[in-house]
This record gives C-alpha cells, sequence and structure tokens, in this order.
C-alpha cells in the first residue's frame, strides 16, 4: 500500500484524533499516548511535532489516500548516547499487516542516517508481548538484543519490554 511520510501539518489534526482513540494501539505504547484520545491530545501533539527541533527530532505523518494514519519520529539521544537515536511509532489499525509500518521505518532509517551523519545507531524498545511491532523492526533488519524483564509498568501491571537496534552500516 503505498504511504508518504512528511512533516506534521495542524490541518491532520482530526485525522490523528480519530485513528489514535483505539485502546489497542495506546495499550502498546507509553503513557503519554492518551487513551481515549481526544481532539485537544491530537492538537497538542502536532504542535509539539511542528515545534521540536529537527536538528534533534524528526516527527513524521504517515499519510495514506491523503489521512494522516499514523506516526513515526527518530530522537537523538544526550550525553553518552548522543550518537545514538530512539524510533518510535503507531498506525491506525485499519493499516496493520499491510506493509506500511516496516516500509515507514526503513525510509524513516535511512533519512536519520543521511541527516546525522555522526549517528551509529537507531534503537526501539517495543513491550515484549506486542508481536506485531517487534515483527515490523526484525523484518526492517533490526536486531533484537536482549529482553529486559520487568521494565515496564504499563496499566497496573509489570512487564518486560525488548532492545531492538539497527547499526549504519546495516542499513
Amino acid at each position: 500500500m503505498d504511504f508518504v511520510l512528511r512533516p506534521w501539518r495542524r490541518s491532520d489534526a482530526p485525522d490523528v484524533a480519530r485513528y489514535a482513540n483505539n485502546d489497542r494501539i495506546a495499550k502498546n505504547l507509553r503513557n503519554i499516548f492518551p487513551y481515549p484520545y481526544t481532539l485537544a491530545d491530537a492538537e497538542g501533539f502536532i504542535e509539539s511535532c511542528i515545534a521540536a527541533d529537527e536538528e534533534k527530532q524528526m516527527f513524521r505523518a504517515i499519510e495514506v489516500d491523503g489521512h494522516a494514519v499514523g506516526s513515526i519520529a527518530l530522537c537523538l539521544g544526550g550525553d553518552v548516547y548522543a550518537l545514538t537515536a530512539e524510533l518510535g511509532y503507531w498506525l491506525a489499525e485499519d493499516y496493520w499487516g499491510k506493509g506500511i509500518m516496516t516500509q515507514a521505518v526503513r525510509q524513516m532509517c535511512k533519512e536519520g542516517f543521511a541527516r546525522w551523519a555522526d549517528l551509529v545507531r537507531i534503537h526501539a524498545e517495543p513491550f515484549a508481548h506486542n508481536a506485531l511491532s517487534r515483527r515490523v523492526l526484525e523484518k526492517a533488519g533490526f536486531t533484537l538484543e536482549g529482553v529486559l524483564r520487568q521494565s515496564v509498568f504499563k496499566r497496573h501491571k509489570v512487564c518486560d519490554s525488548c532492545i531492538y537496534a539497527l547499526l549504519r552500516d546495516e542499513m
């Protein structure tokens, strides 16, 4: 399925509110991603993406057929992690299983390594029980480096997470 990665627009807020308001998405993301997800949440999220310093963060909308149906981001680390970036993403449930996210991850990583010449590594930390997200990373060329036991507290439950990474020379 065809998609475009592009900068966020304020006019994307109704799409984000519609597609992000899904508990199956929220339960697999950090607590900063609310559920229910309102128009005000979408507007605040988009404003933060637009205001982000592109020298340190890249936030992109995933657009399909003129609609913002997901988000993908790379954020540079600091201090001893200055040469690494963290990858995060979500996609509307209607578009799961169509190969969009795997291709979006590949495209975003390529753009990140091109933009930040010193970048050595991109990592992602999906919850261990999130098999779909883990599969996306594996298909995009990431390597599972380990399981972080009891590292996440989500919805009153302690869970494992995983650390996946892609190195520049693996692109």
